[in-house]
């Protein structure tokens, strides 16, 4: 494992020293600060309600799983 040291600033992080690297990689990206964010969203399981998501597909025919897994292909 390597850390880097950089700064996150409007989507993009820029590190303080160089890495060149043969394939890409993944990595995780830790913020030592506390910050604050605008578009904070949570969902509490107190906001969940399986009834209430029953009774909203209960005429759904199509395999939900599949919508999800298409919804999010598109948001790549």
């Amino acid at each position: 494992m390597l850390s880097l040291i950089g700064t996150y600033k409007d989507g993009y992080v820029s590190f303080e020293q160089t890495l060149s690297v043969v394939k890409p990689v993944k990595v995780i990206i830790t913020f030592l600060e506390d910050i604050e964010t605008s578009d904070e969203i949570f969902l509490q399981l107190s906001d969940f309600s399986f009834q209430e998501a029953r009774q909203v597909l209960k005429n759904y025919t199509g395999s939900f799983a599949d919508t999800i897994i298409n919804e999010r292909r598109k948001e790549l």
